[in-house]
């Protein structure tokens, strides 16, 4: 009796103690933060936008991908962001330069391309190596050309860094940062740069009028005349596919035929968009053009053959489209009404660090 009697009072102290270790070892316990839902407005008339399942555009991912974009922190130096070679006063392009410089002082050999309504392209890059935004954002910051950072550096400084732990675990519900997550971030954002309100967005509300010469230019695009539309037709302006439009005879840059390794796409390159093309001089993948006036005298008479030029080049042969003055001034006239000022002056899309 006097045992079991023991047994019971050995097993209540051990229930108390338990208990009272319990009721002591109070750690609490972190919710998991959950990121709001962005509210992202398709324009009228553009197609749905294909948003990653793992990556869905959220309040806090949008902001912390701005940021992101505009924080020299992810280069080497901390010198350079996305921003600076793309800049949104050149509609995210490179302030018209040729080509871009790196921290290191090297140039690099093709033309920034605009970010703008990125989230509709299939492809990235002039040679469409990155099939997802995700995927272009993961290399400028390890390329030597460019950014010149280790992703492990980069995520290190992120680590480190007095506010982002923070933003990050807002946006991803961890306060541990890599690289998947910082590329998640800007992708989110760049998503969220849609250009949707130039005149021609306007003709087409019918809330204004084209003037004769913009009418003009606009039968020629749309035309044989000047076989513009058969790769810059769909709302966006561009065709997401990669063509020879007849630059060279021979090639210096393979484009699309260096990450195919497909001789057939040698002298490819991406169709870039004619949206804001008025803010993205220089033009081509080479920049080689510094005007509208002579990309349009380039289709007009300074076309060339090449094997794998494109059958749309329906008059290779002939040299160019061979437009008269006036046809060409008109066919300028209209793809200027493609510029949308509202999208390169949208606070939202601003340096946060200099204007809020």
């Amino acid at each position: 009796m006097i045992f079991r009697n023991y047994i019971l009072f050995l097993f209540a102290l051990s229930f108390l103690i338990t208990s009272c270790n319990k009721d002591n070892d109070q750690t609490p316990v972190e919710d998991p933060y959950i990121p709001n839902p962005y509210n992202l407005v398709i324009p009228e008339g553009f197609p749905a936008m294909i948003i990653p399942d793992d990556n869905p555009l959220t309040n806090e991912g949008v902001a912390l991908g701005r940021l992101l974009f505009y924080d020299p922190i992810l280069s080497a130096d901390n010198s350079q962001s996305c921003a600076s070679c793309h800049n949104p006063e050149f509609s995210f392009t490179d302030n018209g330069k040729k080509f871009s410089t790196g921290i290191d002082g090297i140039e690099g050999n093709r033309n920034s391309p605009p970010v703008i309504n990125i989230g509709w392209m299939s492809s990235l890059f002039w040679d469409g190596r990155a099939s997802t935004i995700e995927e272009q954002a993961l290399e400028p910051i390890p390329n030597p050309i460019e950014m010149h950072q280790e992703w492990a550096d980069a995520a290190n400084k992120l680590n480190n860094h007095p506010e982002y732990p923070e933003l990050f675990y807002q946006a991803f519900g961890s306060k541990i940062i890599d690289s998947i997550m910082v590329v998640q971030a800007i992708a989110q954002f760049e998503r969220t740069m849609i250009s949707s309100n130039s005149k021609w967005d306007s003709y087409l509300r019918g809330e204004v009028m084209l003037s004769q010469s913009e009418s003009q230019g606009f039968e020629i695009f749309f035309t044989e005349k000047g076989d513009c539309f058969h790769c810059h037709s769909t709302i966006l302006f561009t065709d997401n596919k990669f063509r020879n439009n007849g630059l060279d005879s021979i090639f210096t840059d393979d484009g699309l035929s260096d990450f195919t390794n497909n001789s057939n796409d040698i002298g490819k390159f991406k169709t870039p968009t004619l949206r804001n093309i008025m803010f993205t001089a220089p033009y081509m993948h080479d920049g080689r053009f510094s005007s509208l006036e002579e990309v349009i005298d380039f289709y007009s008479e300074g076309i060339v053959w090449s094997p794998t030029v494109d059958p749309l080049m329906k008059k290779v042969n002939q040299g160019g489209l061979f437009l008269t003055q006036q046809e060409k001034n008109s066919l300028i006239a209209f793809i200027k009404t493609l510029s949308d000022t509202s999208f390169i002056n949208n606070p939202e899309y601003s340096n946060p660090f200099i204007n809020e």
